[in-house]
């Protein structure tokens, strides 16, 4: 079962995230998702346990659970084609851009 995790510390590393999760089964993998341009956590992750029944117990006993200063929220994965859409690509639809470059519009226009 994969697991979400959000609202890590920024400084929580991956042992540390694998070792409480570990309290609960076996861990085949923790990792912490970090920032590719500044190299810096972005304070969530993900833990993978082979067996559901641990994991299914470990997102009980530690969603809403202080560590390291925060309060987690852990929940199972969701696969990408169950989340929402967050658009992307090229302007993303959002208009603006370069169309109008101080054209009539602009020098007729009384600010």
């Amino acid at each position: 079962m994969n697991i979400f995790i959000s609202n890590l510390n920024y400084s929580t590393q991956d042992n540390e995230l694998r070792e409480l999760f570990e309290n609960y089964g076996e861990v085949q993998s923790a990792k912490i998702i970090m920032d590719r341009e500044t190299g810096r956590s972005r304070g969530f992750g993900f833990v993978e346990m082979p067996d559901t029944s641990s994991a299914e117990q470990a997102v009980s006993e530690l969603n809403q659970k202080d560590f390291q200063g925060k309060r987690l929220n852990v929940s199972e994965a969701r696969p990408k084609e169950d989340r929402p859409a967050r658009g992307g690509g090229y302007n993303n639809n959002r208009g603006g851009g370069y169309n109008d470059r101080g054209g009539n519009d602009r020098r007729n226009n009384n600010w």
